[in-house]
């Protein structure tokens, strides 16, 4: 297997508030405020370039700034495949974090509307062993044609396919049955506990394992404090813990396992390990502010 990872996803900028206490309406609080880089699939790209896989990113970008998301791409170990939009700007994400940490989100997704086809050629599947195309691309019309036209095109040339669910209110927007059609057959699925319920209607890991094995080769559930999980239409064959560490910012967790499992798997590694791997690296995540290594 060649060992390029192709990523398709958004290209973020993640704005983190932390207020000091409730938000006042109509009125002022302070908070610490500030800018991170982000996006699902950015976030997974970046670190897959930190873990020293071969990776590209492809997604669709505000011109007036497509340069400077190059670069930094770059420097992170990512060739950008980026597409500049004339008329949207990049991607903004505003994460308003409560003093517990739990985090709500305000999202306009900006330019990563507007990927189509032609932003997809067929030489991105070119030396390329797996596909990672994160959720957030099938919820828009034109994005999801363009996104199920490379993927159609990778099962042709019978190179692997991994969907990342990526978001549980859009899941909840769409239903599960619609997604999941949208999506089709892929070698793997990487969902977290919540994304697992809703897709399969339990809250049982071995039929979510089940269910979810119908359509997806391997299925991996990333299941946050409690470590993650891997099975298939035979129902779970491992599950590893956690370690305990403590969480300052659950940012781009979920990318952060994705990237470390992957990164294992084209190395030839058994499963064993990438879970280990993926859970090791979603647990450094959680321990600094924002969805990418530092």
């Amino acid at each position: 297997m060649s060992k390029r990872v192709l990523v398709v996803g958004d290209v973020m900028t993640d704005v983190i508030v932390r207020p000091e206490g409730p938000v006042v309406i109509g009125s002022d609080r302070r908070a610490a405020i500030e800018t991170r880089p982000g996006g699902s699939g950015a976030n997974q790209a970046v670190w897959l370039g930190a873990a020293g896989v071969e990776v590209a990113f492809a997604a669709r970008v505000g011109m007036v700034d497509k340069a400077s998301h190059e670069g930094r791409f770059r420097l992170r170990g990512v060739t950008p495949c980026l597409s500049g939009d004339e008329k949207l700007h990049s991607g903004m994400l505003v994460t308003l974090v409560d003093p517990s940490g739990e985090r709500s989100f305000l999202t306009d997704r900006g330019a990563n509307l507007n990927l189509s086809a032609e932003d997809l050629p067929d030489s991105l599947l070119d030396n390329t062993g797996l596909v990672l195309v994160s959720g957030y691309s099938f919820f828009a019309p034109g994005p999801r044609a363009a996104v199920q036209s490379l993927l159609s095109r990778a099962r042709r040339r019978g190179t692997a396919v991994a969907i990342d669910p990526a978001s549980i209110g859009f899941l909840g927007e769409v239903g599960p049955a619609v997604f999941l059609d949208w999506v089709g057959k892929a070698d793997w699925i990487f969902a977290n506990g919540d994304e697992a319920a809703m897709l399969t209607g339990t809250e049982d890991l071995v039929l979510q394992m089940e269910r979810l094995g119908a359509q997806f080769e391997r299925v991996v559930i990333k299941r946050g404090r409690d470590g993650a999980a891997q099975g298939g239409a035979g129902g779970m064959v491992m599950s590893l813990p956690a370690p305990t560490v403590d969480v300052v910012d659950s940012t781009g967790a979920g990318d952060a396992f994705a990237a470390g499992f992957i990164a294992e798997l084209m190395a030839g590694r058994d499963l064993s390990v990438c879970l280990a791997h993926g859970i090791e690296n979603g647990a450094r995540a959680v321990q600094f502010v924002g969805g990418q290594p530092r």
